[in-house]
């Protein structure tokens, strides 16, 4: 298992890197949507980093959703999805791979470029370091709930809109405890519940949604 998890996760890494405006779209999305807020609103650092966490959260969230439809797409045009099927591996261990990798390729990048984050949005030492915590923990989770929906929208034509109606309802969770956590940060109180429930929320997503995925797959390509 641990071999067939690594191939896939090299695969969509090769493939990502050739195609590399698959990557660099939504991190480019991101830091637009981060940027505009500044020029909008004005300069003020006190009103900036009292709305720091809904703005990084929404670009978050917008950010994943733009990047989700392609996850399983691609595999299904081409056969490589019923082939998956076909191997000895379960099905939800190589779904396990490609939502990491996924996240190798979409979340992680957010991760890296937050200290230009907290330099737009005027934040300080406390409020940057709980953007990274919640950003960590969920961002994985968006993509295994994100993968749920692309799984049972992906023999659609059209199933963008579908798709956005299905994972922006999940991803309420992940937005308010994450914003909480900031927020708490920014008054100098303490936010280790609400990252307790981002870790609970990513451990839970990590079981149970690769069986989800994989399930979904299957009546999708049936």
């Amino acid at each position: 298992m641990l071999s067939s998890m690594t191939t896939i996760i090299r695969r969509e890494l090769l493939i990502a890197f050739r195609r590399k405006a698959d990557i660099l779209n939504p991190l480019w999305f991101f830091i637009i949507v981060i940027t505009l807020f500044p020029l909008s609103i004005g300069p003020e650092p006190e009103l900036l980093a009292r709305i720091a966490a809904g703005i990084v959260w929404v670009a978050a969230l917008l950010s994943a959703l733009l990047s989700l439809e392609r996850l399983f797409r691609d595999d299904f045009s081409d056969g490589s999805l019923e082939q998956m099927m076909l191997m000895p591996t379960p099905l939800s261990v190589l779904v396990l791979a490609k939502v990491f990798a996924h996240w190798v390729l979409t979340g992680l990048p957010l991760i890296i470029i937050s200290p230009l984050l907290a330099i737009l949005l005027s934040l300080d030492f406390n409020s940057w370091l709980a953007i990274v915590f919640t950003l960590l923990l969920g961002t994985p989770t968006l993509s295994f709930l994100g993968a749920v929906g692309v799984a049972l929208t992906v023999g659609l034509q059209k199933g963008g809109v579908l798709l956005s109606l299905l994972i922006l309802p999940l991803y309420i969770p992940v937005l308010i405890f994450a914003t909480s956590a900031i927020d708490a940060a920014g008054l100098g109180m303490a936010y280790n519940g609400q990252l307790a429930i981002l870790g609970a929320l990513f451990m839970g997503s990590a079981t149970l949604t690769p069986f989800a995925i994989s399930s979904a797959l299957r009546v999708s390509v049936q």
